[in-house]
């Protein structure tokens, strides 16, 4: 593995999570942003001076070498809470990440979204990686996984386009989550539940079994009852409402940095 940072292009970027996460590994470098919200921009502005930050993910310009593309596709298509219209809605913007995908050809790619997305769009987006050639395996990891005082449970997707040795880095899950102290009571003893082996392999009903064995485990879990609450901002601080909804929409940095340190293992070990 060369010495060289990966270069990241860091899509629906909101406050920076992904990148907070993976840049902590010290592998990994930011080059790019694309956030459409006004005050997630300035946040990225201020600690990641002089990155460019594209507005529209459907028109971003950067034209340099990437390695690692990663972002948190919208949720509305798929979640539990709205109408879960998928490919027909609106906001559904995994076609232009994938787009990007295929200009830029990253070696990884790394997604991110609700567990609806499991029974709806998950096998679609499978497909689409499998068709330009990367490898993909999708693990459902909770941000209490990371010592997070939620449960969140989220999908995230790792794709790689080179071998690079990850399938014994990444796929074979005893290495995933390897060193994540919590793993054992959340259900997540071989290091995160694998849902599915390849695009449009009829395992959904499984898929959901997955990660309906995940939430049980953590309802009888002896961590707590019900989710405690979870302070996130005072009131009285300046701009309350926008940092309240930049933190309901960011990722929990812990987990791309497990990612992403997962990624440099395999790597190594090529």
């Amino acid at each position: 593995m060369s010495q060289s940072k990966l270069r990241l292009l860091d899509l629906f970027s909101g406050i920076g999570g992904f990148s907070l996460g993976l840049e902590r590994t010290g592998g990994f470098k930011t080059v790019a942003f694309c956030e459409i919200e006004e005050f997630p921009r300035r946040v990225l502005a201020k600690h990641w001076p002089g990155v460019p930050i594209f507005y529209n993910v459907r028109t971003v310009a950067y034209d340099g070498p990437v390695d690692v593309i990663a972002g948190g596709y919208p949720c509305q298509p798929f979640s539990g809470a709205g109408k879960r219209k998928g490919a027909d809605d609106d906001r559904h913007l995994w076609p232009a990440m994938f787009s990007l995908i295929k200009k830029h050809r990253p070696t990884w790619v790394i997604g991110e979204n609700v567990a609806g997305h499991i029974s709806l769009g998950l096998d679609a987006v499978l497909a689409d990686l499998a068709s330009e050639d990367y490898a993909c395996r999708p693990f459902v990891i909770p941000a209490c996984a990371v010592n997070a005082p939620h449960r969140r449970d989220r999908v995230w997707i790792i794709a790689n386009s080179a071998g690079h040795g990850w399938e014994q880095g990444l796929a074979h899950s005893g290495g995933f989550l390897e060193g994540t102290p919590p793993r054992e009571e959340f259900g997540f003893g071989d290091g995160g539940k694998t849902l599915a082996n390849a695009p449009g392999s009829g395992l959904e009903g499984k898929q959901r079994t997955l990660v309906e064995r995940s939430r049980i485990r953590l309802a009888n879990s002896s961590q707590w009852e019900t989710e405690p609450a979870v302070g996130r901002v005072v009131a009285g601080i300046p701009n309350r409402v926008d940092r309240l909804k930049a933190l309901g929409n960011a990722v929990v940095p812990q987990i791309p940095e497990l990612i992403g340190n997962a990624i440099l293992q395999s790597m190594r070990a090529a």
